[in-house]
Order: structure tokens, then sequence, then C-alpha cells
């Protein structure tokens, strides 16, 4: 895998962290709190450097790999071919497998929307950002 793009992977993991900046905090941040049973003033589990490093992480690991499936279906040489393998991969996979887990846990459609329109939007992203930098 010596040949797939590094910077554009690291572009799109830093736009998945923009994405949840923006997307947890401006758009959905009170509704995700009063869903998800968090106090949006309480003081923070564990050091905010930490929750970021291993946000950022996660979100590297996943563009890596999703530039890996691209690299290996050949998707990634047209722009909508990738956007659309983000979309299908957010909405079947992640998405999915977050309603699994709601579903179970017994938590809200809402919170699911909010969760799950995240990481189509993310995968999507990694689609655009992997699919215009080849």
């Amino acid at each position: 895998m010596h040949d797939l793009n590094w910077l554009a992977i690291i572009a799109a993991a830093v736009s998945a962290f923009l994405l949840g900046g923006i997307w947890y905090g401006p758009l959905f941040k009170n509704a995700w709190c009063r869903e998800a049973g968090v106090d949006p003033n309480a003081k923070p589990k564990s050091h905010p450097a930490k929750t970021f490093a291993i946000a950022f992480v996660a979100s590297l690991v996943a563009a890596y790999g999703f530039a890996m499936l691209l690299h290996l279906t050949n998707s990634g040489t047209e722009l909508w071919k990738a956007v659309h393998a983000g979309v299908m991969v957010g909405f079947f996979y992640v998405a999915m497998s977050f309603g699994i887990n709601y579903a179970f846990a017994g938590r809200s459609l809402k919170l699911w929307l909010i969760d799950a329109g995240y990481h189509i939007l993310q995968f999507a992203l990694y689609g655009v950002i992997l699919g215009l930098w080849h």
C-alpha cells in the first residue's frame, strides 16, 4: 500500500475532525447532549487532549482504511465513485452498525440520526478528498 496518498489520507482525517467540531458543536450539541444524557456543562471525565487525540487517531485509521478500500476496489479513479463509496460505507456499514447497538441500548432515534448523519458525511468527505486527490 505504498502508493496510497498519505497527504490525502491526513487531509481526510482532518476533515472528519473539523466536521465533528461543527456537527457536535453549533449544529447538534444541545440535541446530542440531551439525547445522550450528557450535561454539556459538566467537567469532562478525561482530559480533552486525550479525547481529541483518540478521535483524531480513529479518524486517521478510518481514512486509511477507506483509502485502502478505494485502492483495492479501484473506486478512487473517479470522484463520483469515491463519494458514492463513502456514502455507502457511512450508511450501510457504520450507521446500520450504530442502529443495531442503539436499538439494544434503548437509545433514541434522534441520537442515532445525529450520530449516523455525522458518519455518513464523514465518509462522503473522505470520498471527496480521496477522489479528488489520488
